[in-house]
């Protein structure tokens, strides 16, 4: 096994740790800031899960990756939209965040409008290919 040691800040709080890799998966690059911790490599992206028990098939949720206010929708049911393409534009903590189309498809449906306040999780947008 392989050990590797990363910078983590908890609460302000600056911490090292030993992280022991396991399984036959091999480790993600990390590029470091100065000044700034580590990035945290996770195996599924963040805000994109595929539907399956909602009757879409091949559907994919592209989720809020943090709680806000829907500031604009950009995109409307039926549109084709390519992979990287800005669908919609999300405040929070007084930013404005661009959420982006994973892969390309067709939008089918789009339960959230300009105002509306989500949760971390909750669909913004579900694409079928």
């Amino acid at each position: 096994m392989t050990t590797r040691r990363f910078r983590v800040v908890v609460d302000g709080r600056l911490y090292e740790v030993d992280v022991e890799e396991v399984g036959q998966a091999p480790p993600a690059p990390v590029r470091e800031s100065p000044g700034a911790p580590p990035p945290v490599a996770v195996a599924v992206p963040a805000g994109v899960h595929e539907e399956g028990a909602s009757g879409h098939g091949d559907g994919l949720r592209v989720e809020a990756p943090l709680p806000g206010v829907v500031l604009e929708v950009k995109v409307a049911v039926g549109e084709r939209v390519s992979a990287g393409q800005v669908v919609a534009i999300l405040e929070a903590m007084k930013m404005e965040n661009e959420i982006v189309s994973p892969r390309s498809g067709t939008v089918v449906e789009v339960p959230v409008s300009p105002g509306s306040a989500v949760s971390l999780g909750d669909t913004i947008v579900l694409l079928e290919p």
